[in-house]
């Protein structure tokens, strides 16, 4: 077995496994938001101020910051060593901090100025408030990526990836004993955006005993790297519109429903030439919301996760000219994204109501709502692999140096987002923007996919055919027999939770087994590099992947 191939094994199971845990935690806070405000104006407001804060860090934190800086840090440690790498460590360190202080001050002196320009409703004030409240967690959510991507570089993947369980355990907390402290939705919507930002306060410190144990703790003397900072924020835009593509469409989802549905004691026609009737109701934004947030779990849990492990490795390929490697290792990426991608979005399409129904149906979150969130959960669903696919691709891109292509071919899918978006919502209402950001997303993937091959020559289609054929069968029996136990418990009495588990619990299992057993049968191996060491792949010197009885 490769060295490479056992440390992306390793090391994405570290990530995986810990992002389940996050992700789970973050099931469980969604699912008190919903029984605690309902999917209402309330809800809704929250849901798309929140949206703004998360989409700086996913792109600065995440995304962007990470993609930019890790090149930059991996060639001055290989090169001048670690005290020259800390230094400029904390010199991009401090330099987004001012950037990010600057910005969220100039942001929240346009939110605070938008009485004197515009007569805002009720609603629109709410939005406006929330959204200013959640602003500083931009600055502390970026600043603790910044950190994390440099013990990810170093190749320490559990802390950081632990970072995202500490807001959510904090605000599962705060919902517990915190929020019920005050009488009325309102305040408690108030209180919920203060405890967010702390929590941001919390996930800045939490990496920092790691990085100084690895000898990264802070240095005075970064100015001397300021040179280097000057670099990564050169790279940074292309590669921050390039990334941002996925999460602008949702976002532009979140904005669009908002601004699409019926006002709370308004009328049913829209304030626009010919007075045409909404197009969405009440709730939408938080069951978008929602349904972003479950085909998310197996993106975070499989698709960040391998974008995290592999893109080191393909940089490291990329400085040393192995262009062999490279290829290697992104064919790697892609077999896993089909083998994983392909059964996720086949299995949230058919379970979606019944997890749904049962996760959010609570409180003041009515079947009607957890209905509407399932239709959400079920088309936008439809496109794991593809956004997983495109998480690495885009890096393979990022590692060679390109970063103007994905930003080229991201420009082209946020329009075409947009326009599906403004159609689709009247024939198809809300689910009209989930099908367009699943459909947007599967053709931009194709299409960086065809690009990337371009530039870095071809990847080993045979293999990946293969893995596609196989992936496909096993897929094909997995859906069959979950749709027909999903019929058969369609019919069975009872809203229970026991009952709406069984409905959910029941069909994901077999249907699960049901693809194991298939792919094994098939001889698909990617599948098991997740689940035990001792099927790790092996590889001959044509690159062959076998399994360990072949």
């Amino acid at each position: 077995m490769s060295d490479s191939l056992h440390n992306v094994s390793r090391n994405l199971r570290v990530v995986s496994l810990c992002t389940i845990l996050s992700r789970v935690f973050g099931l469980l806070r969604d699912q008190a938001m919903g029984a605690i405000f309902g999917a209402g104006p309330i809800l809704d407001a929250f849901t798309v101020a929140f949206r703004l804060p998360n989409l700086a860090r996913v792109l600065l934190g995440e995304g962007a910051m990470t993609t930019a800086f890790l090149p930059v840090f991996v060639k001055e440690l290989n090169e001048k060593g670690r005290e020259s790498a800390a230094r400029m460590t904390w010199a991009v360190f401090v330099v987004l901090m001012a950037v990010l202080c600057g910005g969220v001050i100039v942001a929240e002196g346009l939110l605070w100025s938008l009485d004197l320009l515009f007569v805002l409703s009720d609603q629109a004030k709410l939005l406006r408030n929330l959204t200013a409240l959640l602003l500083p967690y931009v600055i502390l959510i970026c600043l603790a990526a910044q950190l994390s991507a440099v013990l990810n570089a170093l190749g320490k993947f559990l802390w950081p990836a632990l970072v995202p369980v500490v807001l959510n355990v904090a605000w599962l907390a705060a919902l517990w004993c915190l929020v019920p402290l005050w009488p009325d939705a309102t305040s408690q919507i108030y209180v919920t955006a203060l405890v967010v930002v702390v929590a941001g306060g919390l996930q800045l410190l939490f990496p920092l005993p790691a990085l100084s144990h690895s000898g990264f703790g802070y240095r005075g003397d970064w100015r001397g790297a300021l040179d280097r900072v000057w670099k990564i924020a050169r790279d940074m835009l292309p590669v921050v519109i390039g990334l941002s593509i996925t999460q602008l469409n949702a976002v532009l989802d979140s904005l669009i429903a908002w601004g699409f549905t019926q006002p709370a004691g308004g009328g049913p026609l829209m304030p626009l030439p010919g007075s045409p009737a909404y197009p969405l109701t009440e709730g939408t934004a938080t069951s978008l919301y929602l349904g972003q947030r479950l085909y998310q779990f197996p993106l975070g849990v499989f698709g960040v996760a391998l974008g995290t492990v592999l893109f080191p490795l393909l940089t490291a390929h990329a400085q040393r000219g192995e262009t062999d490697k490279l290829r290697a290792d992104l064919s790697l990426g892609v077999r896993l994204v089909l083998a994983i991608g392909i059964p996720a979005s086949v299995g949230l399409m058919l379970v979606a109501h019944p997890l749904a129904t049962l996760f959010f149906q609570y409180g003041k979150f009515d079947a009607e709502a957890a209905r509407q969130t399932g239709d959400m959960i079920a088309c936008y669903g439809s496109g794991v692999w593809a956004y997983c696919g495109l998480l690495i691709l885009q890096r393979g891109f990022y590692a060679t140096g390109d970063r103007l292509t994905p930003m080229y071919v991201g420009l082209g899918a946020l329009l075409l987002n947009l326009a599906l978006n403004v159609s689709l919502i009247w024939p198809l209402g809300g689910r009209g923007l989930a099908i367009a950001t699943a459909l947007v997303a599967a053709i931009q993937c194709l299409a960086t996919a065809w690009l990337l091959q371009r530039r870095v020559g071809s990847l080993r289609w045979s293999e990946i055919g293969a893995t596609f054929t196989k992936t496909a069968i096993a897929a094909g029996a997995m859906a069959v027999v979950c749709w027909l136990l999903l019929q058969a418990l369609a019919t069975a009495d009872g809203y229970g939770l026991t009952s709406r588990g069984i409905k959910l619990v029941l069909p994901l299992a077999v249907g699960t087994v049901t693809f194991l057993v298939v792919a094994w049968l098939v001889r698909l191996p990617e599948p098991w590099l997740l689940l035990h060491s001792r099927y790790h792949h092996l590889e001959n010197r044509e690159g062959r992947v076998h399994k360990p009885d072949e």
